[in-house]
């Protein structure tokens, strides 16, 4: 999943579209859908950011569903949660256990649902349309430490690392048999994971050594080849914003259920 990120946040048709403007779409956002005091706003917010991401930047829908599964899951389940445990008003009696599903939970249960829907839809724009470097490049400029920024770009490569050494033993081992049958994949799972970490740690070292050799002195240098935000960018992002934050206000006083 993670190689299959970076694939498409550098291979979609927005990827060469200016970064400041996509991280302060993504982030102002998100700030919106975390302030929301209903679900509309949020589940509205999740629909257009998800639109943008499957029509706009041709991010296969498949793949999409995959990569927003886990948080629909997650927030499901505590959408439910907070239906049955949460509130005093009873909506309706399941007569199974004793179990209550109360208006004000359920109230409450959509909104953080909505909220987590709206907030991964925001975050999933950012991560699948923009190569992560565009991201470093655009944190340096906003004056964040080099030592985090550059801390962020060693782990974020170390993953990649860890990944790639895991696939490759996996599949040779499943060459040589070692998954057939319940023993053996116990063993060959157990030497997967001792060999795992001393052979990431080698690679990582060889890493560290090429760095060096081209003169690496503790500072990791990008190149920006994007100029900053023209008008047009930021009128763009006024308009959107506003209309959301003028959505919020005609929505405050509806109710879902």
């Amino acid at each position: 999943m993670n190689i299959s990120i970076d694939y498409h946040a550098h291979n979609n048709k927005l990827s060469d579209y200016n970064p400041q403007f996509k991280i302060l779409l993504g982030i102002l956002t998100l700030i919106i859908c975390l302030i929301s005091q209903k679900p509309f706003m949020p589940f509205l917010i999740a629909l257009i950011m998800s639109s943008i991401i499957i029509f706009k930047a041709h991010i296969p829908w498949r793949f999409y569903l995959k990569f927003i599964g886990v948080p629909l899951g997650f927030g499901a389940l505590t959408l439910l949660f907070m239906a049955f445990f949460f509130g005093t008003q009873p909506l309706f009696a399941t007569g199974i256990g004793g179990l209550t599903i109360y208006q004000d939970g359920l109230n409450l249960g959509f909104l953080v649902f909505s909220r987590i829907v709206g907030s991964f839809a925001c975050l999933g724009f950012l991560t699948l349309t923009t190569p992560l470097n565009d991201i470093f490049s655009q944190l340096h400029k906003l004056k964040i430490p080099d030592i985090f920024i550059e801390l962020a770009l060693l782990m974020y490569r170390s993953i990649f690392i860890f990944i790639d050494e895991s696939d490759r033993m996996y599949h040779a081992q499943q060459t040589r048999l070692g998954y057939n049958g319940l023993k053996n994949s116990y063993h060959s799972l157990g030497l997967l994971a001792s060999n795992l970490f001393i052979k990431s740690w080698f690679k990582g070292e060889k890493v560290h050594l090429a760095m060096e050799s081209r003169c690496y002195q503790g500072e990791l240098r990008s190149l920006n080849k994007y100029s900053s935000l023209t008008l047009k960018h930021i009128l763009m992002l006024i308009f959107f914003e506003l209309s959301l934050i003028l959505g919020l206000y005609l929505t405050s006083g509806l109710k879902l259920i």
